[in-house]
């Protein structure tokens, strides 16, 4: 259930997308785009923090989607049109800087292969994986675990049709630049991949075989986030998500609680400037114990879900 909270959290995407412009390897199969079909109407969760001059939303994201959900519209689209700046995890960098920060962090030159790293009952798993995706072994023989195990998350989602171009983010940023709103992130291209490369190796490899024994739950998977997302049950997507961290503590205090208390401090202090601020941030995030919205409630700021 590793790959479960990675989704929710949405490091999947920053992961994943850096790693497909990594080193001079092969390119990675990309399905081409399915026709849209009607759009369908969705209202996921948005929360708001405010005092007499400073107003700050909280938008949680799912940072890949299918074309064709309506989301940025209604309460979400006047939220963010009132605001004077957008606040993401990461401001995207340039793929040449994303490729270099992958190259170093991603790859190990010398050593043990992937393969040899992995449990002996775990290769044969792990090879018919990547036959299965027409992924060459070649590819990922010298990758660390994490970033095999976010690469297998994602090319799944792409062949049934989720696109990064559709996700939050990109619709966000791009309606920013338009706009010509400030764009911010919380934290820098170095700190998230940090955050995966960092893990201990036996956290690595876990989240690479839960990620293997995984792949053939991944339509039902991301179509019950994708859903509770949709209709704006945070309580729902907060259950799907506590399956992944309870039996990987070093996983959730790392790329969960740790950055949530971060978060709400940084909430915290940008209300002493006045102005209006739209966060948009995986709603993993936003949801569970321990959660941005629980943080706050403990430092006496209340976020009060807005209706629409």
């Amino acid at each position: 259930m590793l790959r479960k909270l990675l989704l929710a959290l949405g490091l999947i995407a920053a992961g994943t997308a850096a790693a497909q412009t990594s080193a001079p390897t092969p390119t990675l199969p990309v399905p081409a785009p399915k026709p849209t079909a009607a759009m369908v109407d969705a209202d996921p969760a948005l929360w708001v923090v405010k005092d007499a001059d400073t107003t700050i939303y909280l938008f949680g994201t799912v940072h890949l989607l299918k074309p064709g959900l309506s989301w940025f519209d209604e309460g979400v689209k006047k939220a963010f049109d009132s605001s004077d700046e957008l606040v993401l995890e990461m401001v995207q960098p340039a793929p040449e800087a994303m490729q270099k920060l992958v190259m170093a962090k991603g790859f190990a030159m010398t050593g043990p292969t992937l393969p040899e790293r992995l449990p002996a009952a775990d290769r044969p798993m792990y090879t018919k994986a990547l036959a299965d995706l027409g992924l060459p072994s070649a590819l990922f023989d010298r990758a660390q675990p994490w970033l095999v195990a976010t690469n297998l998350s994602l090319m799944p989602l792409l062949k049934l049709g989720y696109d990064p171009a559709s996700g939050p983010e990109s619709v966000l940023t791009a309606a920013a630049t338009t706009e010509k709103k400030v764009i911010t992130g919380l934290e820098t291209p170095e700190q998230q991949i940090g955050y995966l490369a960092g893990l201990s190796e036996p956290t690595q490899v876990a989240f690479l075989e839960s990620t293997l024994k995984d792949l053939p739950k991944t339509a039902s998977t991301m179509d019950d986030m994708v859903g509770a997302w949709s209709r704006g049950d945070p309580a729902k997507l907060g259950e799907l998500m506590n399956d992944g961290v309870k039996d990987t503590p070093e996983l959730a205090k790392t790329l969960l609680y740790d950055r949530n208390a971060r978060w709400a401090q940084w909430i915290k202090a940008r209300m002493a400037k006045p102005g209006t601020v739209f966060i948009a941030v995986g709603a993993g995030h936003l949801a569970g114990p321990q959660s941005v919205i629980e943080q706050l409630k403990a430092m006496k700021l209340t976020a009060t879900r807005v209706p629409y």
